[in-house]
């Protein structure tokens, strides 16, 4: 089922992809290997591969992976009208699970994927497990606003901001490399409310084992990331030296063990 590659990264040899319908949303998944179920959760303007594509094979090996493309991202279609909000990815994500007999799972969630993450443990706690959560905000701040700039430029600033995401969009979104604008202006409509996260005292709500993981150098700072964890009750906190937002893709060697030894605790 597996080979080593050159470089030493495990590949897979075949990927189980299937389409659920949910929400009004065609959502696209992938399914490897068996076992304890982990559920994957990419981040914005991102999919599958460009979020975790140093993670899957090693998670396979000893779990069934299930990797969810939200609507207008990777495999999965945009829905004319409706808007990018955390409220309904969450909800078509619990939708999904239930869709395919999926509880007591690991959620992992990279950025807007590890929002979804949180907010399903306290909304709908029994199809969690676990939490892996990295580069979460509670909120807008100003900088982050500034730095996304005017509605207008953002979709060409998001080709620079996104580039992993804007190349895996350009090559397997069905609906097509000029429909980028269309979500770019949805994410960005997303991300500029004046408050877009989660309540503080949401998080104390949350009954099982979390992992909030954080670069020292995201844009999301360590302070915020620590209120993130000392809100949860038992919560663990990993901070990673020396990087940005993009933990399980720059840091792999450093994250997939730690990532493994929380997945496999008792």
């Amino acid at each position: 089922m597996w080979k080593l590659a050159p470089l030493g990264c495990l590949l897979l040899a075949s990927v189980h992809a299937e389409v659920a319908a949910v929400n009004g949303v065609k959502m696209d998944y992938e399914v490897h290997g068996q076992g304890q179920p982990v559920v994957l959760l990419h981040g914005g303007m991102h999919g599958i591969q460009s979020s975790f594509a140093q993670q899957i094979a090693p998670l396979a090996l000893g779990h069934k992976v299930i990797a969810i493309e939200q609507m207008g991202h990777g495999h999965t279609s945009d829905v004319p009208g409706r808007a990018l909000s955390y409220e309904a990815m969450v909800e078509d994500t619990a939708a999904l699970l239930a869709k395919l007999g999926i509880a007591n799972a690991v959620l992992i969630g990279w950025s807007d994927g590890g929002q979804i993450a949180l907010r399903l443990a306290f909304t709908h706690p029994e199809l969690v497990r676990r939490v892996v959560a990295s580069g979460v905000g509670l909120g807008a701040a100003p900088a982050v606003v500034k730095e996304l700039g005017v509605p207008k430029d953002f979709p060409k600033l998001a080709v620079d901001m996104f580039p992993q995401g804007f190349a895996e969009y350009h090559r397997i979104s069905p609906d097509g490399p000029a429909h980028w604008a269309v979500i770019a202006q949805k994410g960005h409509k997303m991300w500029t409310k004046p408050s877009w996260g989660f309540d503080i005292a949401d998080l104390a709500k949350i009954k099982r084992p979390v992992l909030i993981v954080a670069g020292d150098r995201d844009f999301v700072s360590i302070e915020e990331s620590a209120r993130i964890y000392r809100a949860i009750p038992g919560a663990k906190l990993f901070i990673l030296p020396g990087t940005g937002h993009s933990t399980f893709q720059d840091r792999p060697n450093w994250f997939n063990p730690v990532l493994l030894d929380f997945l496999n605790q008792k």
